[in-house]
């Protein structure tokens, strides 16, 4: 756990910050809550990528998400080389984000906190997360479905590990 804050604290990064790493972040915010680990993890998310800084989710996966249960309320922001000192885990979405992150980390050190979603995934092998903003509705399902596979195993895993 990061010496800055008692809570165990994750970060999803994705490009722009408006579907991936937001959904990453409601579906794993879902499985804390769902086990009443509130006080003890906490997470956020951000974008390589700053032009759609302050906007709220893409209204796709808002809809999406929320059919299933999970609510994004998130407002997109971009990643900074200060989140490597507040966050014990940092999760990128893609390979193009986790080579961003690779040239952000502050130090070696740093680059360890760095973790692919797909290293996560169980029910469907994959090698990353795609950007669903060009597959249409299907897409969005997919994520979701990922997101929902990998966040469920991430959660096990941080309370295996640390709890």
């Amino acid at each position: 756990m990061s010496e800055v804050n008692s809570k165990y604290k994750v970060l999803f990064v994705c490009l722009g910050n408006i579907c991936r790493s937001p959904a990453a972040q409601g579906i794993f915010e879902h499985f804390v809550r769902e086990n009443g680990m509130e006080d003890r993890i906490e997470a956020d998310s951000a974008g390589t990528y700053g032009g759609h800084r302050g906007e709220p989710p893409d209204r796709r996966m808002r809809n999406a998400a929320m059919y299933r249960g999970f609510g994004l309320t998130h407002r997109s922001r971009q990643v900074s080389s200060l989140d490597f000192l507040d966050f014990d885990l940092i999760i990128a979405m893609d390979d193009q984000n986790y080579e961003d992150l690779m040239h952000l980390a502050p130090s070696v050190e740093a680059t360890h906190k760095i973790r692919r979603m797909a290293e996560f995934l169980e029910l469907r092998k994959m090698s990353y997360i795609p950007d669903p903003y060009y597959m249409g509705t299907e897409g969005f399902a997919l994520v979701l479905d990922l997101l929902e596979d990998g966040c469920r195993n991430l959660f096990d895993a941080i309370v295996k590990a640390e709890f």
